[in-house]
């Protein structure tokens, strides 16, 4: 399943950034992503303090971020289920591509966020 193109194999590892309101929704958002094997794992970093334009105002909250790590050909289907588990209406998802890592890391991510 390994399909060669100009954006890499389908199973390489990406990275993904989604932000929180707080500890208790990223550990929930967390613990399902990683029960439903969409990422194989999901670090949550407290103590973000965003500062962002919305609707037309300049407004700031404390936010909790997580590194989601996942498989390229699963980016979709967590964008998705993001959505429709966040409590934000509009919540961030960022991809990141992942260069390089110590392989066998980078293996397990494979691995573990590969569907059933």
């Amino acid at each position: 399943m390994t399909r060669k193109g100009d954006s890499g194999s389908v199973d390489d590892p990406r990275v993904i950034l989604v932000t929180a309101p707080d500890r208790d929704t990223a550990h929930e958002l967390a613990r399902t992503l990683v029960g439903e094997r969409l990422v194989a794992c999901a670090n949550l970093l407290p103590g973000v303090r965003s500062v962002y334009r919305w609707e037309g105002a300049v407004e700031e909250a404390d936010e909790v971020l997580l590194l989601l790590k996942t498989r390229a050909d699963r980016v979709d289907t967590l964008r998705r289920r993001v959505v429709s588990i966040h409590p934000y209406d509009v919540p961030e998802f960022v991809v990141l591509p992942v260069e390089g890592g110590l392989d066998r890391y980078l293996d397990w991510i494979r691995t573990e966020s590969s569907p059933e």
